[in-house]
């Protein structure tokens, strides 16, 4: 059986331990945290093992990155490109109790915990973190680094754009997109379309303010890449034969 390794060693981490071990498909080695304070103790049953560097010493493991919280969602993204590495080694960890239809598609490094739901033609991208009894419909499209909270439901045909997060029991109407990096309230109401780096409370929901900061320079990180990207094509093509 496969090792597998639990980035982060809180909340989040914890129930991801306990979904890996109640799946039985990995051997769940332990938890990797930077907190030192944590190193060769337990939780839950669970040692920690070390930072969370060990991980290049680790080269047989797969891993799945579970860090963050509602003041810092930015930070699995952060640590997936401070780890770098390659996408075959992170695992997809689904607890055997989701309802995960035939043609729906789960990425690298995504975590479902109990009792979610996709029903059908759903796409979830990579290092996505779906928490218990979630439930995702048809046609619904959640984007790379999004985290869905405990009873979300999205209607049909909604977009969660990279690195979203939606609050516990929040509905969102279908057919609606939740920008980039924004993230909406507990118990909301998303009856339109928010835009990226906002933060949308109420019901229905409303503007608050603005993203905190992580989120916001994440959304920045992300968009420069974009135009450099897009600059770089255009570059290649007027210049000369791409390569």
């Amino acid at each position: 059986m496969t090792g597998l390794v639990v980035i982060g060693a809180g909340g989040f981490a914890r129930e991801t331990a306990q979904a890996v071990r109640d799946a039985g498909e990995f051997e769940l080695l332990g938890h990797l945290d930077d907190n030192p304070a944590l190193h060769g103790t337990d939780v839950d049953g669970v040692p920690v093992l070390g930072g969370c560097d060990l991980v290049h010493e680790l080269p047989g493991a797969r891993a799945v990155i579970c860090v963050g919280n509602p003041r810092d969602y930015a930070a699995r993204a952060r640590l997936v490109r401070r780890l770098a590495l390659p996408v075959d080694r992170y695992a997809t960890v689904v607890h055997p109790t989701a309802a995960v239809s035939a043609t729906s598609r789960i990425g690298a490094g995504s975590v479902l915990l109990a009792h979610c739901v996709l029903t059908a033609a759903v796409s979830v991208g990579a290092h996505v973190a779906v928490m218990p009894q979630v439930v995702l419909t048809h046609d619904d499209v959640v984007e790379d680094y999004a985290t869905l909270t405990s009873g979300v439901r999205l209607g049909g045909g909604v977009r969660l754009e990279r690195g979203a997060y939606v609050g516990s029991g929040a509905l969102v109407r279908e057919g609606t997109t939740v920008g980039a990096w924004s993230q909406i309230g507990m118990g909301s109401s998303v009856l339109g379309d928010v835009p990226p780096g906002e933060v949308w409370v109420g019901s229905p929901a409303r503007r608050l303010r603005a993203a905190e900061a992580p989120a916001l320079d994440e959304l920045a990180t992300h968009t420069d890449r974009l135009v450099a990207r897009s600059d770089d094509f255009a570059t290649r093509t007027v210049g000369g034969p791409l390569t």
